[in-house]
């Protein structure tokens, strides 16, 4: 299974899950997984729907908020600060790396944090978001 990466009390990353995690992922308390990877992305990924219907059958809650890693918008963002908010927690969100996934979850959290704590966060989790700061600042409004 993915090396999971905890970022709050309620919110962990993750690289690509697969269907057979489900069941374990459950077992470890999960109760939403949140998939950020848009269909197709790469060749040897499970679709969506698969992932869907193996967190069902592990008793989990799924969501599915496709987002191209390298053109995050603020509907982005603000899609997946509702999802975590909304959503039965602990949350387990994932991606390819995990990356895109740390990345949504700092820039929600722009109003909440400073830049240092959020980047520290994201250090202590395996990713480095040093070159989200500026982004971070114009989420803020400075």
């Amino acid at each position: 299974m993915a090396t999971i990466n905890r970022l709050t009390e309620s919110l962990s990353v993750a690289p690509q899950l697969q269907p057979e995690d489900m069941a374990e992922l459950a077992s470890a308390g999960f109760k939403t997984i949140l998939n950020n990877r848009p269909d197709g992305e790469s060749e040897d990924q499970p679709s969506s729907a698969e992932l869907a219907a193996a967190a069902e059958a592990a008793g989990l809650e799924y969501a599915h908020q496709p987002v191209v890693g390298n053109n995050i918008t603020d509907v982005d963002i603000d899609g997946f600060d509702a999802i975590v908010s909304l959503a039965e927690q602990p949350v387990l969100a994932f991606c390819r790396t995990g990356t895109r996934c740390t990345t949504l979850w700092a820039l929600t959290q722009a109003d909440e944090q400073d830049n240092a704590s959020i980047l520290a966060t994201a250090e202590q989790a395996g990713y480095d978001l040093s070159q989200l700061a500026g982004r971070l600042d114009q989420r803020r409004g400075q």
